[in-house]
């Protein structure tokens, strides 16, 4: 697993690259933390000191790629070393596709990921809930998710989301760490979604939100999400969730019940075959 030692480095260079950058990295520490090896993680220091990082975050067969080097050593190939060496393991570990992940307004990583061939793909808003009335939340359950409900989660997510089946049932056979929570959605005694929980340094992130297609439509959606509201900002925590940026009907219920855009990450499709490999080592970055 990571150490806490790694843990600690990454943390002090992002805030110093989103200080320097003024804008915000997206690392996944969700998984960072539950890491049961650094497998997917690539570090590069000097004098004990982190410069570099790159971490793969796999979804089933997708791997999403993000990754960092410290202002005053950049252009000077540490993280183009690091990206072929993360290539490298994508290719070792057999998965399908790369996403790779740059924060919307950096001009910098934009054109590092052009030079390397990636297309842009999509990008996604981050969202942070502000002050509104949430109103009632009665006809709906939501209940810790059980062993038995495995079948059910990897049933939402292809049917809610268009997931692979092998993908979701590698993505819900995971095991969350104790500031995680899963809810089944119930209505009338009925399982119709699901829902996830985590909270972390004083934020409460939404994740894996899904409503059986033929139980969309009907306000469902809508009271689930003041009632996870309620209670997460009742414990003290600021309520956050991610959404693609041409998933309208999504964003139309997130700012329907008083979650505003605060930030954006752009992904970039990459393909990773011979000729990517084969970048020369004195590339600047």
């Amino acid at each position: 697993m990571i150490t806490t030692e790694q843990l600690r480095d990454i943390e002090q260079l992002q805030i110093e690259c989103e200080a320097h950058d003024h804008m915000q990295l997206k690392l996944n520490w969700e998984m960072l933390r539950e890491r049961e090896s650094d497998r997917l993680d690539l570090f590069h220091y000097e004098n004990e000191q982190l410069i570099a990082f790159v971490g793969l975050y796999a979804f089933g067969s997708t791997v999403e790629v993000c990754g960092m080097v410290k202002p005053s050593e950049r252009r000077t190939g540490h993280f183009q070393r690091l990206f072929r060496q993360a290539m490298e393991k994508v290719h070792q570990n057999g998965f399908k596709r790369i996403l790779l992940n740059a924060p919307a307004g950096s001009d910098a990583a934009r054109a590092f990921l052009r030079k390397q061939g990636a297309e842009y793909a999509f990008s996604e808003h981050q969202m942070e809930w502000q002050e509104k009335s949430l109103g009632e939340t009665d006809g709906i359950t939501l209940r810790p998710a059980t062993p038995e409900d495995y079948e059910m989660r990897v049933r939402i997510s292809v049917q809610a989301f268009g997931d692979d089946e092998a993908d979701a049932h590698a993505m819900e056979s995971r095991v969350y760490a104790g500031n995680t929570d899963v809810y089944m959605i119930g209505v009338n005694e009925e399982t119709v979604g699901k829902i996830r929980v985590s909270r972390e340094e004083g934020q409460a992130w939404i994740y894996g939100f899904a409503i059986l297609p033929e139980h969309q439509g009907k306000g469902i959606g809508s009271k689930v999400l003041r009632r996870v509201i309620h209670e997460q900002r009742a414990a003290g925590y600021s309520v956050h969730l991610e959404v693609e940026t041409k998933n309208d009907h999504a964003l139309r219920l997130y700012e329907s019940v008083g979650f505003k855009v605060v930030h954006a990450q752009d992904y970039y499709s990459y393909h990773c075959d011979e000729s990517n490999k084969g970048i020369d080592s004195e590339d600047k970055v």
